[in-house]
């Protein structure tokens, strides 16, 4: 599973990536810190699963969201997306936005773990 790491913290997507070092067939291929870093990376790999800031730099509203996440996966239609945010109420709004999973950067690691491993699983099925 080819990942991407879309978070403006760098702290955040470290600790993220030793978090997906406990998976197997899981490689991070980049990370980006807002989104025209995304969108390039988008471009040049090819990408099984993006793990997104809903807050990402320079998303700044609710159809910049949409917008971002209905190119990714017309670039990569099998493409999983899990949306991480600081703010559990962005789950229902990331969800609609066609989001396959949300995490809240609250959350325990275990939440992040399950996602990514049922990200893993539709992949494989696919």
């Amino acid at each position: 599973m080819r990942v991407v790491l879309a978070d403006d913290q760098a702290w955040l997507r470290s600790a993220v990536r030793l978090l997906l070092e406990q998976l197997s067939n899981v490689e991070t291929v980049g990370e980006a810190a807002d989104e025209q870093h995304l969108r390039r990376l988008s471009m040049d790999e090819e990408l099984d699963l993006v793990l997104l800031d809903w807050e990402l730099p320079g998303l700044k509203c609710t159809v910049q969201q949409h917008a971002l996440m209905r190119d990714l996966r017309k670039q990569h239609p099998k493409l999983q997306i899990i949306v991480m945010s600081g703010r559990p109420e962005s789950s229902r709004t990331a969800l609609a936005a066609g989001a396959n999973a949300f995490v809240s950067k609250a959350d325990p690691p275990e939440q992040l773990l399950a996602a990514l491993q049922k990200a893993q699983q539709s992949i494989n099925i696919a």
